[in-house]
């Protein structure tokens, strides 16, 4: 499996470009030895939820805004999302597989049994995407800025497989969304270093000129010794 979607391939536009810098810069930290002094917080363990799809889409691939070769993006705030997987030591976890699913812009995930009006899902967003990470650990996602649907607040699930076993099955969250003070998921976890690990600014791409955002999350692992 390969990600065949990255930033380089594209004709790269400014933000594009200092997006990509600070990628590098966050690399070079999490790969200096010694950098973590202490164990870092570990990602919290969240319900995978319903609406994992039932049927994988043709596409997998990190770019969900577009499938395969159409010309007609998905409707909603590009975010570029993107960071590292590490165990609790700061190690970073390569070879991993990182899985994100989420709803469109109107509510609706790629399910048979989706909440929401299936006639109006919008057909040009992919909602699920897959991506292998390299020796820094680092990941990267072209999606859209998750929307709110009754009952939960705005939200990306993601799924990590070591060796095809799902270690980890979270969500992250709009930090500062007004929702999340009323979502049981969020609130239920208790631990506040755990609980700010999973929420996530979604802030301007420096430069951008069609208003894209850049969200930022370090996923942590816990693994025994033989997985590490």
């Amino acid at each position: 499996m390969e990600n065949t979607f990255t930033p380089p391939s594209f004709h790269i536009h400014a933000p594009r470009r200092a997006f990509l810098r600070q990628a590098a810069y966050a690399s070079a930290l999490f790969t200096t030895p010694g950098i973590f002094a202490e164990q870092l917080t570990l990602t919290p363990r969240q319900t995978e939820g319903p609406f994992y799809p039932d049927k994988l889409p043709l596409d997998t691939d990190n770019d969900l805004i577009r499938i395969n070769d159409s010309l007609t993006p998905a409707i909603g705030e590009i975010t570029w999302l993107s960071g590292r997987l590490l165990s609790a030591s700061g190690t970073p976890i390569r070879n991993a597989t990182l899985e994100i699913w989420q709803c469109d812009s109107t509510g609706v995930y790629l399910h048979t049994r989706t909440g929401g009006d299936q006639a109006k899902r919008d057909a040009n967003f992919q909602c699920f995407g897959r991506f292998i990470t390299g020796s820094t650990g680092a990941y990267l996602f072209r999606t859209i800025k998750p929307v709110p649907y009754p009952g939960r607040t705005p939200h990306i699930h993601l799924a990590v497989k070591l060796k095809g076993k799902k270690e980890l099955i979270s969500q992250c969250y709009i930090k500062g969304h007004p929702g999340n003070e009323k979502d049981g998921i969020w609130k239920g976890i208790k631990d506040p270093k755990q609980r700010d690990n999973v929420t996530v600014d979604f802030t301007p791409l420096p430069g951008s000129k069609t208003g894209e955002l850049a969200a930022s999350w370090d996923i942590v692992l816990g693994l025994t010794p033989e997985q590490a």
